[in-house]
């Protein structure tokens, strides 16, 4: 009776640990949308201008990671999306490293046509994990609430089957990965259509190098200061307000 008890245990550990197999090393597509007419404003140019817009910009970007190491990048535009090119610049130039091992991260950001390259730590969000789940991408997720910024809230949908603690953008710290992730404010979702587990290649996670670098606290100083001549005119000062926290927003995210 002992044998067969042996027995019949192996085999329930050995069908638990082959059901769950853990990824550490992949790339993940992601589908990102964007209502681009809601970030606008409501002033006469950008009335215009949204006439010659599509409803939604979608693109699609990967996130290659190994080593708990990871880049998330531009792929390519969904041939539904009509945006001038120089809209399009910034989110072909915008790419995200992170070392989970050291703590640290690299973002390159274009911002009115100018490369900035932030190094800084990786920042904290305070998390709130639910019960409700959903699968994305064949991975069952569990539903979290983060809050950035003192007052944006994101929703994430992440994975614990997939072990690096990262997501879209700088969006992270949650026990697993970022699948699914929405951020209201800024009308943008992020949804992983696929996960390749046959990457090979951990060389192609690597920094932006750059002669000048800013950490968070120099870039958002610069900025501020910017943005008093760049939102300086108009009478709508809570448009104005909010124009300003969307810039700032998509500048550190």
């Amino acid at each position: 009776m002992k044998v067969i008890y042996f027995i019949i245990v192996t085999l329930i550990f050995t069908t638990r640990s082959n059901a769950q197999q853990f990824v550490d090393k992949a790339v993940i597509e992601y589908e990102v949308n964007t209502n681009l007419k809601k970030t606008m404003s409501n002033d006469s140019w950008d009335e215009m201008m949204k006439d010659n817009l599509s409803d939604l910009k979608i693109s699609y970007f990967n996130y290659t990671f190994s080593e708990n190491k990871s880049i998330f990048k531009f792929d390519r535009w969904s041939p539904k999306t009509r945006i001038p090119k120089y809209l399009k610049d910034s989110d072909e130039e915008n790419s995200w490293y992170f070392d989970f091992n050291t703590g640290m991260m690299n973002m390159q950001k274009q911002i009115a046509g100018t490369n900035f390259v932030v190094v800084d730590s990786i920042h904290k969000i305070e998390w709130k994990i639910t019960n409700e789940n959903r699968e994305i991408a064949g991975y069952n997720c569990r539903k979290a609430v983060g809050k950035i910024m003192d007052d944006v809230y994101v929703f994430a949908f992440y994975t614990d089957d997939i072990t690096i603690s990262g997501g879209p953008c700088s969006i992270n710290g949650l026990p697993g990965m970022i699948l699914g992730l929405t951020i209201p404010r800024l009308y943008t979702s992020y949804i992983a259509t696929k996960v390749d587990v046959s990457f090979t290649n951990p060389a192609d996670i690597k920094p932006i190098t750059a002669k000048k670098t800013y950490d968070l606290k120099e870039l958002k100083t610069l900025f501020e200061e910017k943005l008093k001549d760049w939102y300086s005119y108009g009478d709508d000062k809570e448009e104005i307000q909010r124009q300003k926290n969307i810039f700032l927003w998509n500048a550190f995210l």
